[in-house]
């Protein structure tokens, strides 16, 4: 394990792995460097790249700073950027790709982005999660009622049916990680607000993202997710869509799959 220490002196702990140019994984909700599917997805990238996997603040091994701001959170990945060289191939996974995005959009140095569905809901097509979904968050973990966050989290936020709560709780090794990190989805919450209220994305909202950007969709995804990569593809100045079978996120991460499209693209001319 290795540490940085963000702009707020918030330590940001990652893992190092591999050889040849520098790719971040930025994790989604519930996520963090040691969930197996970023380890495995960590492992299969570094046959072509030096990979940096790092904790999301107030998870894992990260430190963590009172009174979360979407900018401190910008602040930990620029961090890792300045880590791994000062510039970075990045990878980001549902509110992760959103974090990656408004990092990317803020100037910092990345040579190529991968946005894998962002839960941008653009229209009224599938699931939406209710006006209050930020505060409703933030309440139920402010008083320490993780496990409802959690349940809220998942089915008023996105979409999932509750029966895989109730299967989640039953499973030991399941519920006691996201337990673990169920305080921090305040801050995904907060990424993505104002980015999942059904309305399409303003025009010219990303300019600054000139990057050669990869948007990725998996067909099988909730109808929602699969409009919102579509929009977004739509509204960045250098992007193109990757859309295929298998290559979702809302069950278990297909890494070989994946590992394979991500180095095709960051290794390739575009």
């Amino acid at each position: 394990m290795h540490t940085v220490t963000s702009k707020d002196g918030t330590k940001i702990a990652y893992d190092k792995v591999g050889q040849g140019p520098s790719l971040i994984l930025v994790a989604g909700a519930f996520s963090y460097r040691k969930f197996p599917g970023q380890v495995q997805l960590a492992h299969l990238l570094s046959e072509h790249f030096t990979v940096y996997n790092y904790d999301r603040r107030g998870r894992g091994d990260s430190g963590d700073t009172p009174c979360y701001t979407i900018e401190r959170e910008m602040e930990d990945l620029q961090a890792m950027i300045d880590e791994a060289g000062g510039s970075a191939y990045v990878w980001g996974l549902s509110s992760g790709a959103v974090l990656a995005l408004q990092t990317a959009a803020a100037g910092a140095n990345i040579k190529k982005l991968a946005l894998h569905e962002p839960p941008l809901v653009v229209d009224d097509a599938g699931h939406k999660p209710p006006e209050d979904f930020v505060k409703r968050v933030s309440e139920l973990i402010s008083a320490n009622r993780r496990g409802e966050a959690i349940e809220y989290f998942m089915t008023k936020g996105m979409g999932a049916p509750s029966f895989v709560v109730s299967l989640m709780r039953v499973m030991p090794g399941v519920w006691s990680k996201l337990m673990a990190v169920a305080h921090t989805l305040p801050y995904d919450a907060a990424l993505l607000d104002g980015y999942m209220d059904g309305k399409a994305l303003p025009e010219k909202l990303w300019d600054a993202v000139t990057m050669p950007t990869l948007v990725i969709e998996g067909t099988e995804s909730p109808i929602a997710l699969r409009h919102g990569a579509h929009a977004l593809a739509g509204n960045l100045p250098n992007a193109r869509l990757l859309s295929k079978k298998g290559l979702g996120h809302t069950k278990k991460l297909d890494t070989q799959k994946i590992s394979s499209e991500l180095a095709a693209f960051f290794m390739g001319n575009r």
